[in-house]
């Protein structure tokens, strides 16, 4: 069965940008003041990408990049896509647990959607709380949606290869090799010394 393609009046963001209104004036000058033109708005759908990216969450490193890609996709497919940052949560460096902050940042995916001319969303996001977040955010907000997933991380490289040198030291977290980790762009991140006993 096919779809029926919705027309540029049906569009949600059509109520930010097509309407003859002093409100709309304002919303479409402020969108020629980031640099953008009608051409590249105007009946085309709003795609809203949510971003996770951090510094401080390792899970995300390549989100920066990732991002600038499916926005020439969306450019490509005839959208008009807007990146949109959001919480990051990284059990790299949050305590005691990302739990805690699991349902804000569902709030913030909904309400970030729900205040913008969004017709579409694509979730950029990984881990076991950032998936469930942005996933009932969007829900919430009945909106077409695309996840993206932040993996896979090679293996033998990044937490998979931290893990294995974490076993091979025991409960003394000591080891007499060397252990590497690899970030998720690739490169060598770290190289731990050897060990040393403690002076007696």
């Amino acid at each position: 069965m096919a779809v029926r393609r919705k027309t540029p009046t049906e569009l949600r963001s059509h109520r930010w940008f097509g309407r003859d209104d002093l409100r709309a004036f304002a919303h479409r000058s402020r969108t020629k003041q980031a640099g953008f033109t009608s051409d590249d708005w105007a009946g085309k759908p709003v795609i809203a990408i949510l971003n996770t990216w951090s510094d401080a969450n390792s899970c995300h490193a390549h989100f920066r990049l990732r991002a600038e890609e499916i926005k020439r996709g969306v450019w490509q497919a005839g959208g008009f896509p807007l990146e949109m940052p959001v919480i990051s949560m990284g059990e790299t460096y949050m305590k005691p647990t990302t739990m805690l902050y699991r349902n804000l940042l569902a709030m913030e995916a909904e309400e970030i959607l729900r205040a913008n001319p969004v017709d579409g969303v694509v979730l950029m996001g990984g881990c076991d709380k950032t998936v469930p977040a942005l996933v009932m955010g969007a829900t919430s907000m009945n909106l077409p949606a695309i996840f993206f997933p932040a993996g896979p991380m090679l293996r033998g490289t990044g937490a998979a290869r931290c893990w294995a040198a974490a076993a091979t030291c025991g409960s003394t977290g000591r080891s007499g090799g060397r252990a590497t980790s690899t970030s998720a762009r690739g490169g060598r991140w770290r190289t731990a010394s050897p060990a040393r006993s403690a002076p007696a």
